[in-house]
């Protein structure tokens, strides 16, 4: 059987035709939308990068950006209620100092946060951060270059940064220490 034409009035009752009414989503996704938004940003952004890269030395600049983070709340990942196990593991290596299990376990644990939508919020945070000049600029931008791409440093330093305060091994960015549960 055939599906229900575009044309056709809609199953629904509102005598509107389908095209019109709930029967078809119009638009790109959620996730289009948000990979579009993160290569906008990364082809806007790539000059900025390459003249602070010029003014600042890179690997001073790659620092600044893996700080980035650890100084701005709004810039960790945030954190489902529960924690799959993968992210509960690399809380606890976190959490007894294990940079060997760390480095182990931070891939497993990103391919749970991974997402465009994820990486999206996380550039709208950063440049919320430009606009109101709370952040280095040249760090700042950056971390968005970074986001673009496939293996971003930034995005894994966002998500240890928000498992080490979920843990209790390091302060919130304006001192706090959370209670490790």
């Amino acid at each position: 059987m055939a599906g229900q034409g575009r044309n056709e009035r809609c199953r629904c009752g509102s005598g509107l035709k389908t095209k019109r009414c709930c029967g078809i989503e119009r638009g790109p996704s959620a996730e289009e939308l948000a990979r579009a938004f993160l290569a906008d940003e990364g082809r806007r952004v790539a000059t900025r990068m390459l003249a602070a890269a010029i003014e600042h030395g890179p690997q001073e600049l790659f620092s600044e950006m893996l700080d980035l983070p650890a100084h701005h709340y709004q810039l960790q990942l945030r954190l489902p209620r529960l924690l799959p196990p993968e992210l509960e593991h690399l809380r606890a290596a976190i959490a007894h100092d294990n940079q060997e299990r760390v480095d182990e376990l931070i891939g497993l644990a990103l391919a749970h946060v991974d997402t465009p939508s994820t990486r999206a919020h996380l550039v709208r945070e950063l440049l919320t951060l430009i606009d109101t000049d709370n952040v280095h600029q040249c760090a700042a931008v950056a971390a968005i270059f970074d986001l673009t791409r496939h293996e971003s440093s930034f995005l894994e330093c966002a998500l240890s940064e928000a498992l080490a305060v979920s843990a209790g091994a390091t302060t919130t960015p304006s001192g706090l220490l959370v209670a490790a549960s």
